[in-house]
């Protein structure tokens, strides 16, 4: 790419900041007319101003992939199409709501430091016009080029995102003594309960990634294996969403299934990537076997020794697993070319 072509890119990117600024700014004035709200807690501006944020940054993605990424599925087969089209969608709803918990989340935290500070209409329109910008400048250059590993990002600064903000709202401030699920349960459950199925969609997008470089390397040769890897993270991925969906306080038993088995199907999944992947690369072992042998030391620590609850258990299970998508996708970049790779099969199936 010229010079030429990088500024065309960064001149439209400026645009969609803009056109963000202004459409949230003209929406928020209008939603949070009457009144002045506070910025945090009942009647607050922090709703508005996430839902307006969260629409405008999903509109400048999918203007931003509708512009770069336009004649990408020409020579595509359909089902390869299809798969593409559904993680855009996908990532659609994603960023709507990584950018709308965000800006719930950045709200509590200015209400408690600006406590009392109420906005007008119109200085509430303007911090929607802020948040809208920021999202869509984001999102838009997310439309231009995502990698695997930038979704393994996102998703990890989405999950402690959202845990902090159901932490900041849970209705029962000693959940922690328990167990995360504990977030889950209240008139704040929606906050907890709510990452968790946007976290879903994120792991089967992500898992749809995977097998996208993974194609790109092994090719349609490989087309069987690369299925049973993007089907067992989008299984994944819908069980975490169960764990948002099956909260706590309506039916405990299939909400513990469902923990179990995104727990159980992560594993295989990684296990099944792992194998598929060329080599596989000795710096993915090792990772590999020293967060597996973390993974039970802290789980004797906190069942035997009896050093920290649950919660810190899960949450130390969680991060290193996290770390460990993190590091499998990194890994997975040093391999993968550039550029798409349409498939020479006409069905997924009967090759």
């Amino acid at each position: 790419m010229d010079t030429e072509q990088r500024m065309a890119r960064e001149t439209r990117a400026i645009w969609a900041t803009v056109i963000c600024f202004v459409a949230g700014a003209l929406a928020g004035s209008v939603l949070l007319w009457g009144n002045p709200r506070p910025v945090a807690g009942d009647g607050s501006v922090g709703i508005p101003v996430a839902v307006v944020a969260g629409v405008l940054a999903a509109a400048s993605f999918v203007v931003s992939t509708q512009l770069h990424r336009r004649g990408e599925h020409a020579s595509m087969p359909r089902w390869q199409v299809i798969i593409s089209s559904l993680s855009a969608v996908a990532l659609t709803i994603a960023f709507a709501g990584v950018t709308a918990l965000g800006v719930l989340l950045a709200t509590e935290v200015l209400g408690v430091g600006l406590q009392g500070l109420e906005l007008p209409p119109i200085g509430g329109g303007l911090v929607t016009g802020v948040a809208a910008a920021v999202a869509g400048r984001l999102t838009f250059e997310a439309g231009i080029g995502l990698r695997t590993s930038d979704l393994a990002n996102l998703l990890f600064g989405y999950l402690i995102i959202g845990t902090l903000f159901a932490m900041l709202t849970a209705a029962d401030p000693r959940w922690w003594e328990r167990n995360f699920s504990q977030l889950g349960i209240g008139a704040g459950a929606w906050a907890f309960n709510g990452t968790l199925v946007v976290a879903g969609i994120l792991i089967a997008t992500v898992g749809s990634y995977i097998g996208r470089d993974l194609h790109r390397i092994r090719g349609d040769v490989a087309l069987g294996r690369l299925a049973w890897v993007v089907a067992l993270w989008a299984a994944t991925g819908l069980a975490l969403a169960g764990v948002g969906l099956l909260s706590l306080e309506r039916i405990i038993i299939l909400h513990n299934i469902a923990a179990l088995a995104t727990l159980v199907l992560f594993v295989a999944a990684g296990i099944l990537t792992t194998i598929v992947m060329p080599g596989p690369p000795r710096a993915l072992l090792l990772t590999s076997a020293g967060i597996a042998l973390l993974i039970v030391v802290a789980v004797l620590l906190a069942f035997v020794f009896d050093l920290y609850p649950v919660t810190a258990l899960e949450a130390i299970v969680i991060g290193l697993g996290l770390l460990w998508l993190t590091t499998l996708v990194r890994i997975l970049a040093v391999f993968t070319p550039v550029g798409t790779r349409p498939s020479v099969r006409r069905s997924l199936l009967r090759g």
